[in-house]
């Protein structure tokens, strides 16, 4: 039922389906489809939910470098590949729905944010990793949908130019270069390490005490940055 769904969904004029032509594509009747899936809006997060996991083993099979800024250039390129290759299975995912409860866009920021925390864990990030996630996701899927929206008047440069603006925002240039917290910004790269690999250097009660200072001194250093800048 999930992929005659998403079938009718892809041929649709106005995003939308009907319950009873998903139960006649596969031969079966309204009361299983809403057993299954409670209504039509369940129905619709079951469909969004498994182009999270097509999405999902797609990113697995990317090839990782060893440089995981190259790798988040790569990611949002792909993000806009996988968008145009399927728009309506897209919009289903990331354009509001009332009442949805599907978790793909939050699936899918923790993908991207686990790209980030190699990012962070080289020092190539100036903000945390939730922050930074946020801002790109929303830049990506906004790029995204505009695409789908009006094709004819899309620019092929927006996107990267949105990605620019983006990365600009979230990634150091260069890496590791000199800025003006460099305490804050050792402590949230050694916060970001500690995450991916641990410290067989220190017991975990000892290990969870230094998280905690880090990130002590990651949430001073993003409360003062704006009063600095107002000095």
């Amino acid at each position: 039922m999930i992929e005659a769904a998403e079938k009718l969904l892809a041929h649709s004029d106005d995003q939308d389906i009907a319950t009873r032509a998903v139960c006649e594509a596969v031969g079966v009747t309204q009361p299983r489809l809403y057993r299954l899936f409670g209504d039509k809006r369940g129905l619709l997060d079951a469909v969004a939910d498994a182009g999270f996991e097509r999405y999902a083993r797609h990113k697995a099979q990317l090839e990782q470098t060893d440089d995981p800024v190259v790798d988040l250039y790569a990611g949002w390129d792909d993000h806009m590949d996988f968008a145009v290759a399927n728009p309506a299975l897209y919009q289903l995912m990331f354009a509001p729905r009332p009442h949805s409860h599907s978790q793909a866009r939050r699936h899918i920021l923790g993908l991207l944010e686990a790209s980030l925390l190699r990012c962070s864990a080289v020092g190539a990030l100036r903000i945390d990793v939730s922050h930074a996630a946020q801002l790109i996701l929303s830049s990506n899927v906004g790029v995204a949908l505009s695409r789908i929206a009006e094709p004819a008047l899309f620019d092929d440069g927006l996107s990267h130019r949105a990605r620019d603006a983006a990365f600009g925002a979230v990634l150091t240039q260069p890496v590791a270069s000199a800025t003006e917290d460099p305490v804050g910004d050792a402590a949230r790269q050694l916060h970001s390490q500690l995450t991916l690999t641990g410290s067989e250097a220190l017991e975990p009660a000892e290990e969870s005490l230094l998280e905690r200072w880090l990130e002590r001194i990651v949430e001073r250093s993003g409360r003062a940055r704006p009063e600095k800048a107002q000095g």
